[in-house]
């Protein structure tokens, strides 16, 4: 079967398993690469042949789906058949299977591995932060997500697995410390693989476990900060009920597009600070376009300055009308916040250094506007147009972000009636 014969039937596919919901199934259809092979003929049926679609995945992405990969192949199995069923001299099957991934080092180890010194940072900062790992849950109901407690041993002849025993000297006698999961070596946090530590850190963040957004937006930027240089960071794969799902990918420690990641984490600090629910679809936009639309992410980096404007202006109800730009909203920001230029005495230490700082920050939004004008979306373009490249769009997207992050902060500091310092 060739590939031009295969794609109209995956298309089809497609989209019969969208309109019955099963949408993790589809998307295994939709993204990634599918091929065919004849596995069997039956003469004595007519000379039906038997065909197995396979779609490679990424082995971490299959590691991943687990006891779902059945279900999921039985899901798009069904489909297949149902668009076929006219077809009597065939019968299509699917399998997923891992892609062969070679790194020329494999078996160092340095493709997927994290250092013990990156985990134990990552578990002192939640012991600095007094953050509880297990979240909103117990430590049984949460370890359950992820293990099954029932086959692992209990240290505690006392009782017959690891649920009884952890319950018991965790809330019955109360003399485990909250860090013990770190050192408990049926787990092997610190010791065993990247990818065993990874999904225990996205757990932490799932909003089951932690349903406010800004903590977990902002444990995720601390775990990040830590992952990065190893080259790993989590990600937002998909959203529940309006809060993000993290999952974890390995990453360039010096990728353009993890930096525009880190930015864009920022960014959705600042919306959750706010309480600006309609920039949450802004950044949600621009984190998608930056690499398949630049023109997208551009304008949408611009519109993204102008809701940061305006959040801050309504809360401190300063008047603004339809009639303002871009440039005029940020005017209006900079000098409420205490931020213009002129602000700042000639006699402070640095004075021309802030100054200019200042004066570039404003400056900024007038460049995005010019920019969005000329290569962004929401204007006609000449037959001879050529689109901007992701670097671009990144360049965009970093320049909004640090524009919103520092008026934000600034915002926040003067909300709080802190001693007011004119920088």
């Amino acid at each position: 079967m060739k590939q031009t014969e295969i794609e109209p039937l995956l298309a089809t596919v497609y989209a019969v398993l969208r309109a019955e919901g099963a949408d993790e199934a589809a998307e295994i259809v939709r993204g990634h690469p599918a091929t065919a092979e004849l596995t069997g003929n039956d003469n004595w049926n007519g000379g039906t042949n038997y065909w197995d679609i396979h779609f490679t995945i990424p082995a971490l992405e299959y590691a991943k789906l687990g006891l779902k990969r059945a279900s999921l192949q039985e899901q798009i199995t069904t489909a297949l058949r149902m668009v076929t069923e006219h077809e009597q001299d065939v019968a299509y099957s699917a399998l997923i299977i891992p892609a062969r991934e070679f790194h020329a080092d494999w078996r160092s180890g340095k493709s997927s591995s994290l250092p013990k010194s990156v985990r134990q940072n990552i578990a002192d900062g939640l012991r600095l932060e007094n953050v509880k790992w297990h979240g909103e849950l117990n430590d049984v109901e949460f370890l359950s997500r992820l293990y099954e407690l029932e086959n692992l041993p209990s240290t505690d002849s006392r009782y017959k697995d690891a649920a009884g025993d952890i319950w018991q000297h965790r809330y019955n006698n109360d003399d485990w410390e909250d860090e013990w999961i770190f050192s408990d070596s049926r787990f092997n946090l610190f010791d065993g693989s990247a990818e065993a530590f990874l999904r225990f850190l996205c757990e932490m963040v799932h909003p089951v476990v932690r349903p406010q957004r800004e903590e977990a937006i902002k444990l995720v930027e601390h775990f990040n900060d830590q992952l990065h240089d190893a080259g790993w960071e989590l990600y937002q794969e998909q959203q529940i009920a309006g809060r993000p799902r993290f999952s974890y990918r390995l990453i360039s420690s010096d990728s353009a597009e993890a930096n525009a990641g880190r930015s864009v984490m920022r960014a959705k600090v600042v919306v959750e600070a706010l309480s600006a629910g309609w920039m949450a679809k802004q950044i949600e936009r621009m984190e998608y376009a930056v690499e398949s639309d630049p023109e997208l992410a551009i304008g949408t980096a611009k519109e993204l300055i102008e809701s940061c404007c305006k959040s801050i202006l309504k809360i401190r109800e300063i008047p603004f009308t339809k009639a303002d730009d871009l440039g005029n909203l940020a005017k209006k920001v900079t000098k409420a916040l205490q931020l213009v230029p002129d602000g700042v005495s000639d006699a402070a230490k640095g004075a021309e250094n802030i100054k200019n700082v200042l004066r570039n920050l404003t400056q900024l939004t007038s460049n995005l506007t010019q920019l969005r004008g000329l290569y962004g979306t929401g204007h006609g373009k000449d037959g001879q147009h050529r689109g901007l490249q992701p670097r671009h769009a990144r360049l965009a997207v970093a320049a909004a972000v640090a524009f919103v992050d520092f008026v934000s902060e600034t915002h926040r500091y003067r909300e709080a009636k802190q001693p007011e310092i004119k920088c």
